[in-house]
């Protein structure tokens, strides 16, 4: 007998986009491949932020069905860590200091094409999406929140790695002025995280553009952050400035500063707890209700692969 074994984000075929849903998101991802083919070839010309912006809302992809309900806008949008700006999760109004434009992105390292991309170009060359993802913080609460954006995957494809990347490594703006926490002398400025090639091609790893239907706020690391939701959150760099091919893996800015408690990896798992807490529960933003955490946030089916030989390793946070 035959055994059909679905991954947790397909969906059945009584589950299937009407084709007239289905003919408008294919024509609006076939321009973005085609914008992504001339950009590649530098033959893209530049975009504006107001282009992008107005590409809002990107039309949601069903399958990523994260089995919550949605954090409510106030709420996601006003409980955020975003140490450049301070320590407090009160930060939003202090991240207005942000400034996202011009906004370019250095692409180097083992890459065929290094240089820099701005990034209303490079949002535009895209094939863009909106994805409900669950989210967990390594402080143990957590939110589910609807990202706009791009498969990681497009990303490394864009970049051309050489065959001797191994890991992409990536960091975010450095200014004092502009930014008044990068002032903390303790704190290794700028902020760095990195992945693995495979982790980064894994269909789950998404590059943010925006949330809630518009255009990323500041306080959530606009333009552009990283969404990987099967790890702790601080593995999700914000405000991306540079973007680094390499055969070394990076050292983030948590584990240089705190190695005995962040960790490369980081992966989220109920059973490992951090030094200080307990991961098994979290509290959910926004609500009263405190509910048990899921190995890889609930990603299991489509993450667990990823580290397969790798018992040896320090996979939790």
């Amino acid at each position: 007998m035959h055994i059909i074994r679905r991954r947790s984000w397909e969906l059945p075929e009584s589950a299937v986009t009407p084709e007239a849903a289905f003919l408008s998101r294919r024509e609006s991802l076939g321009l973005g491949a085609g914008l992504m083919a001339m950009l590649a070839a530098g033959k893209a010309r530049a975009a504006s932020q107001a282009e992008t912006d107005a590409l809002h809302p990107y039309p949601r992809n069903a399958a990523y069905d994260p089995g919550r309900p949605v954090t409510d806008e106030k709420f996601a949008s006003q409980y955020n860590n975003f140490y450049e700006y301070g320590t407090s999760k009160s930060i939003a109004a202090a991240a207005q200091q942000l400034v996202t434009r011009p906004w370019d992105i250095q692409i180097d390292g083992m890459v065929e094409k290094p240089g820099p991309v701005a990034i209303d170009s490079l949002i535009m060359a895209m094939p863009r999406e909106e994805r409900i993802y669950r989210f967990r913080c390594v402080e143990a609460w957590s939110m589910v929140v609807p990202w706009s954006g791009f498969g990681m995957k497009a990303l490394v494809d864009y970049c051309k790695p050489l065959s001797g990347a191994k890991y992409v490594r990536m960091e975010t703006f450095f200014d004092p002025k502009m930014a008044p926490g990068q002032r903390a002398p303790f704190y290794p400025w700028p902020y760095v995280e990195g992945v693995t090639i495979e982790e980064a091609r894994n269909d789950l790893a998404f590059m943010v553009t925006g949330a809630y239907g518009k255009t990323l706020a500041k306080q959530y690391g606009a333009p552009i952050r990283l969404m990987l939701p099967w790890k702790y959150g601080f593995k999700s760099i914000k405000s991306i400035k540079r973007i680094t091919f390499t055969d070394q893996r990076p050292k983030g800015l948590w584990e240089s500063l705190q190695a005995a408690e962040y960790g490369f990896w980081a992966n989220v798992n109920p059973e490992v707890s951090h030094p200080r807490w307990s991961q098994a529960s979290e509290n959910v933003l926004g609500t009263n209700n405190r509910i048990p955490t899921l190995l890889f946030n609930g990603y299991a089916n489509e993450v667990a692969g990823l580290y397969k030989g790798l018992e040896k390793e320090r996979l939790w946070a």
